[in-house]
């Protein structure tokens, strides 16, 4: 009988520790799901690619001369100050849409708003606040939905993945066509900046 209570007791011991063991495990499980999520190499690559864009951007901005805003190459395209509102504004629509959240500018179309047409100021402001914005959609992302199916405008069907991937060559395309103008205005543009 003394032997039969040692032997209970020992397995009771042991199946508390176990039990305690597995809350714990549990518990840091549950803490590292929401850190693994922050500490995704994804994301975390993802970010410092649009980080890097955006002051790659900057420097655009920065390097053309306040009187250049309204410049145009030629007669039928997009101002200087136009690239970067369409590039800013599909900034906002195809983040909103990856990330599932209201665009800020829905409905606003930011190529023909005078007030960030006038001034450099007011033309980084948004433009920043655009790659801001989409640097925020990539941090909320989760990893897991980026093949989820959305919809982008209104009838594209793709995924939330791509529709960051392609907002990235969006905005590639459009600040590059920019070289131009600053070449133009006698600027010089920024140099290459891919890392």
């Amino acid at each position: 009988m003394k032997q039969q209570l040692i032997a209970l007791r020992y397995l009771s011991g042991i199946f508390a520790l176990n039990l305690a063991f597995g809350l714990v495990c549990f518990a840091q499980q549950a803490q590292g799901s929401a850190a693994m999520k922050a500490a995704n190499p994804h994301t975390a690559h993802m970010v410092a690619e649009w980080t890097r864009a955006r002051d790659y951007t900057k420097e655009y901005l920065d390097a053309m001369p306040a009187d250049g805003l309204g410049f145009k190459p030629t007669p039928e395209i997009r101002s200087f100050a136009e690239q970067m509102l369409h590039l800013s504004a599909a900034n906002f629509l195809f983040a909103s849409a990856a990330a599932g959240s209201a665009n800020p500018y829905e409905g606003k179309d930011l190529e023909k708003l005078a007030e960030y047409k006038q001034s450099k100021d007011a033309l980084a402001k948004i433009v920043m606040e655009s790659y801001n914005y989409v640097i925020a959609a990539v941090q909320k992302l989760d990893m897991s939905k980026a093949d989820e199916k959305i919809k982008l405008f209104g009838s594209l069907e793709t995924t939330r993945a791509v529709a960051i991937e392609k907002c990235f060559e969006h905005q590639t395309h459009h600040r590059g066509q920019t070289t131009i103008y600053l070449r133009l205005k006698g600027a010089k543009p920024p140099q290459e900046k891919l890392f």
